[in-house]
């Protein structure tokens, strides 16, 4: 059996920095990366037989935990049947309908394979429809590894303490706005200087790669109203929010908020895979109507739809329509986060935290930062020292502290119990 010390060292011969992912690596936290060899329920096992709670369900997408029986069952059946055609299947018609009749903003979705294509797929829909080039970004939102997305980027960039990334080009990123996040009067005065220019403002309605920061009321309050006065489209990236905070997404969540809320275009990945390589992003109608074949905005893929994937999605969408599953999963995460928080100030070390369903932050700072400005004044060396050790007990967190941490229906009371108990020795 090779250790993840030995796996790690040849790794990084043939992989660059060993990972597949720059995040995987460890080097935000020091040490050496885990290499998992099997996921149960709510548990991955390494390389060495090490057993951890997992709080990062593969960045989201294990709402159910790992291996859940009747998910299993359609990928094994799908398997069977064929990995790949090229061509349309029954299963991608279904997916769809699953997903459209979950969130009303939409009335046609296109299947891709990523995240980031989503992200990349729909900010060339938005230019296509509205014929406008620039589009609005805010900072320390992660919307993929596309060229005119990364600049000065959250997740694996704010890790390494990068502003933007080598191999981006002035050209690519010179009609990309970056704004604060939360910040009104910043937004109000980049519609009035840009208005007739933007064709798209995208955002994460909670980011999930600054940590954990949701979207105040009076920001998506505004960024709906200056939209729709200005002509431009609001694209909700739900990549991460989307059936991990709730049935119908983190829109849902605001539609309640405000009232009348919906995006013109959202994204979604993650959970509507279940875990394999699966995204979307739709709309109403006569926005779609611009894609290829129909319209002029090209976008396509070998591998979209792809039928043991939709069979992964669609077994999934199945079991969290379950009554109660959503209820049962945010409470399970709230206590969670209250846990660590009561653990935290018997200890004495500065603490907040949120969550939303099945997806929550923590912060070692006293109040919740609204902005990665905020996010980044963050102890990074305590964390790191926490990290270790809640590792050490078996309790797999993010390994950086720009990242949300997820829960699934898998977890139990005994996981919760023994995550606050490994916390309070942690923090001590």
């Amino acid at each position: 059996m090779a250790s993840n010390t030995e796996l790690f060292e040849r790794a990084a011969r043939v992989i660059p920095g060993g990972v597949n992912s720059p995040v995987r690596a460890f080097r935000a936290v020091g040490g050496t990366p885990r290499f998992i060899a099997r996921g149960e329920g709510a548990y991955i096992y390494d390389a060495e037989g090490q057993r951890y709670v997992d709080y990062i369900g593969s960045w989201g997408p294990m709402i159910l935990g790992h291996g859940h029986p009747a998910v299993l069952e359609a990928v094994q059946k799908a398997a069977v049947d064929g990995f790949s055609f090229g061509a349309p299947t029954e299963r991608e018609i279904e997916l769809a309908e699953e997903i459209l009749k979950l969130v009303p903003s939409m009335d046609q979705v296109r299947l891709v394979s990523s995240g980031t294509e989503a992200t990349m797929s729909a900010i060339r829909l938005a230019r296509g429809a509205t014929g406008r080039a620039k589009f609005i970004k805010f900072e320390g939102c992660y919307h993929g590894h596309t060229d005119a997305l990364l600049v000065k980027a959250g997740s694996g960039l704010a890790t390494f303490g990068h502003p933007t990334s080598a191999g981006v080009t002035p050209g690519a990123a010179a009609d990309t706005v970056v704004l604060e996040y939360n910040n009104v009067e910043q937004l109000e005065a980049a519609f009035a200087q840009y208005g007739s220019e933007l064709a798209c403002v995208i955002v994460e309605p909670i980011a999930g790669n600054m940590n954990f920061v949701r979207a105040s009321r009076p920001f998506m309050t505004a960024l709906r109203q200056l939209c729709s006065q200005h002509g431009a489209l609001l694209v909700l990236d739900e990549v991460m929010t989307g059936f991990r905070v709730g049935l119908g997404g983190a829109q849902a969540h605001y539609a309640k908020l405000i009232p009348g809320f919906a995006p013109d275009i959202s994204v979604f990945g993650k959970v509507i895979g279940g875990g394999m390589p699966l995204a979307a992003f739709g709309a109403k109608r006569e926005v779609m109507q611009h894609l290829a074949p129909l319209g002029g905005v090209y976008q396509a893929g070998t591998l979209s739809g792809n039928p043991v994937a939709t069979a992964c999605g669609l077994a999934t969408l199945k079991q969290i329509q379950q009554p109660g599953f959503f209820e049962a999963l945010s409470a399970k995460t709230r206590q969670l986060v209250t846990g660590l928080k009561t653990v935290a100030d018997e200890n004495g070390v500065p603490f907040s935290g949120d969550s939303e369903g099945g997806m929550f932050g923590f912060f070692l700072m006293p109040e919740l930062p609204q902005n990665y400005t905020t996010v980044m004044t963050t102890d990074k060396d305590r964390f790191n020292r926490f990290f270790h050790a809640m590792l050490d007990a078996g309790i797999y967190l993010a390994p950086a502290l720009y990242e949300a941490g997820f829960v699934s229906a898998a977890h139990s009371q005994a996981d919760i119990d023994a995550t606050l108990a490994a916390a309070r020795t942690a923090l001590r």
